[in-house]
C-alpha cells in the first residue's frame, strides 16, 4: 500500500514537471519531453516561443487561441504543444531551435514534424507566426498541418 502511494505521488510530480501551464486548456510540454512524445506518437509539433504579459501577440494567443476549448482540444489531440518561456533563461537546445528558424530572441510560433523540420502549407510557405492570428484562421492551419503530416 505504501509503495503504491509513493509511486502515485512520484508519477503526479513527473506529470507536473513535464507539462507547462499557460492560460487555457492546452497541455504544454518542455522541448525535451515534447519532442520525445512527438517522436513516439508520430505527431506534429507546435512550438511557441512565448513572452506573455506585456506582449500583445502572446496575450492575444493566450486569450483567443489557447483559451478556446475547441482549439485547445484540437491542439491536445492532434499535436504535441511545446512551450518555451522567453521570460526565463532558455536552454541551449531551445536557443538552437529558435536560431534555426530565425526567432531573434522574440516570440515565434513554429509548426514542426516530429523530426523538428518546419512544416509548410500546400503552397510551400513555412508555417511560422510572429504576429496574432484569428481563431478561425488558426483552426484552418491546424487542420492543414495535420493533413500535411498524413502525407
Amino acid at each position: 500500500m505504501k509503495k503504491t502511494l509513493i509511486m502515485s505521488i512520484l508519477f503526479s510530480l513527473f506529470l507536473c514537471t513535464s507539462a507547462v501551464a499557460v492560460g487555457g486548456d492546452v497541455q504544454w510540454f518542455s522541448l525535451k519531453d515534447g519532442m520525445a512524445k512527438a517522436k513516439a506518437e508520430k505527431k506534429p509539433v507546435i512550438v511557441d516561443f512565448f513572452f506573455g504579459k506585456g506582449c500583445p501577440r502572446c496575450e492575444k494567443l493566450e486569450k483567443f487561441i489557447y483559451s478556446d476549448p475547441q482549439i485547445a482540444k484540437k491542439i491536445n489531440d492532434d499535436f504535441v504543444p511545446i512551450f518555451i518561456d522567453l521570460t526565463k533563461p532558455i536552454s541551449k537546445e531551445e536557443e538552437d531551435l529558435g536560431n534555426k528558424y530565425d526567432y531573434k530572441n522574440d516570440c515565434l510560433m513554429l509548426f514542426l514534424d516530429y523530426d523538428m523540420n518546419i512544416l509548410k502549407d500546400p503552397s510551400g510557405k513555412k508555417m511560422c507566426f510572429i504576429d496574432h492570428i484569428e481563431p478561425d484562421v488558426f483552426i484552418g492551419y491546424l487542420d492543414t498541418m495535420k493533413a500535411q503530416m498524413k502525407k
